[in-house]
């Protein structure tokens, strides 16, 4: 077998290796993202309860039990739905327009949306989310919607969500996080310039986050493609 031949093989392998691992490594992030986003919103929602007008208030005191519900895998269309008793998130998203706890019911419905594989609803939910200042919280919405758009293979939106989301509040948390996805996303894109680039920054900018530790190994497979 010729060298040209060996070189062909071995950038094929590559390729098949690169697609298997951004499908892993999305499905990993995904899944943290959606799950940690619960916790986080019930911290957003505390916050949000000390400045909330007499609308806002009743759909804040509407909204705990889907909350409740949204940790639950099992009941996580009742937190969408309602239960008869209470609302959902579809309800309160819908009913009171333009109070913060609508506003969070959207980035509950979204995560909930993705978690059970209703992409183009999650974009929907996450599209009339609108930002409140939080350094975490926002990234973690504008993430999800690259993390949607990234299931629907639209790699080119899902990039600019990821970048969007990486830049939003530099953070160790939240940056270096989208930064991982940006890269792996250009890699599908065979863009990997733009993934070497990502995961660069991780290493420059975010040298105490986990995705620094492991940023090495992204970066050697990205430089062997160029």
């Amino acid at each position: 077998m010729s060298t040209k031949e060996k070189n062909k093989i071995t950038t094929a392998s590559a390729t098949r290796g690169v697609e298997r691992s951004f499908i892993q490594e999305n499905q990993k992030s995904l899944g943290f993202i959606a799950g940690g986003i619960v916790v986080l919103v019930l911290l957003y929602i505390g916050y949000q309860n000390f400045y909330l007008a007499p609308r806002a208030e009743k759909a804040n005191n509407e909204i705990f039990k889907a909350e409740s519900y949204a940790q639950i895998d099992s009941l996580q269309k009742l937190a969408i739905s309602g239960d008869g008793s209470y609302p959902g998130f579809e309800q309160i998203a819908e009913e009171y327009s333009n109070t913060p706890s609508a506003n969070i019911a959207n980035a509950y419905l979204g995560g909930l949306y993705l978690r059970q594989g209703s992409y183009q609803e999650a974009i929907v939910a996450l599209e009339k989310y609108t930002t409140t200042g939080s350094p975490v919280l926002d990234p973690l919405v504008i993430g999800l919607l690259g993390d949607a758009y990234s299931e629907l293979e639209d790699y080119k939106k899902a990039a600019e969500q990821y970048k969007k989301a990486a830049e939003l509040k530099s953070n160790d948390f939240t940056s270096p996080l989208f930064l991982k996805k940006l890269g792996l996303v250009s890699e599908a894109q065979n863009d990997y310039k733009a993934a070497l680039d990502a995961y660069k920054k991780i290493k420059s900018d975010y040298p105490r986050s986990y995705e620094a530790s492991v940023a090495d190994a992204y970066i050697a497979r990205a430089e062997a493609q160029l």
